[in-house]
């Protein structure tokens, strides 16, 4: 498991309205390759996109069945073993969004 890779999970989740869905892990690879760490921060990916700069767009062409939108306003911490399915890894163009895009989120400042 590595930073930028969108999974889909098997189980039902509450917060989605108890039913799969997929998500972009967005904490550090060295915490994603960790087995003595269970869980992984991700980004839910919506069906629904509403421009906002804190969403990065995927599409079929991410391996998503329909065009989606990363929220990077709603990160959650997500056990290693819910992400069942791989379903691809982010490609440079998208990875550098997902960074703008949680830059954005968390206010962080570059100097």
């Amino acid at each position: 498991m590595k930073r930028g890779e969108v999974y889909r999970t098997r189980e039902k989740v509450a917060e989605r309205g108890h039913k799969p869905g997929f998500y972009v892990v967005v904490s550090r690879t060295f915490i994603a390759q960790n087995d003595d760490v269970s869980t992984v921060i991700c980004a839910p990916v919506y069906s629904e996109v509403l421009g906002l700069r804190s969403e990065v767009e995927l599409g079929t062409e991410d391996g998503l069945p329909r065009d989606s939108a990363v929220r990077c306003d709603f990160l959650t911490l997500m056990f290693k073993k819910k992400l069942t399915q791989f379903v691809g890894t982010l490609s440079a163009d998208k990875f550098r969004e997902l960074n703008r895009a949680l830059q954005y989120a968390l206010e962080l400042r570059t100097e």
